[in-house]
């Protein structure tokens, strides 16, 4: 499990948080695993690439979790 500390800012848009959290490697992946299917926001599949993560919400891929503090 991974807790991200969201900081000065109210939000972090998901590819973004793949990326800094070393989930993925690029942008690129990061949409691609979007675009799959292979990642859920608070248990149900996320569609949007630049979705905005809040505190509190709980994001799954693969077998990765990360709680956005």
């Amino acid at each position: 499990m991974i807790k991200f500390k969201l900081g000065e800012s109210e939000y972090i848009e998901l590819i973004k948080l793949l990326k800094v959290t070393n989930i993925c490697g690029s942008g690129g992946e990061a949409k691609h695993f979007v675009n799959e299917g292979e990642v859920k926001l608070n248990g149900v599949v996320e569609s949007r690439k630049r979705a905005k993560l809040r505190i509190g919400d709980k994001i799954e891929v693969f077998n990765e979790i990360i709680i956005i503090e």
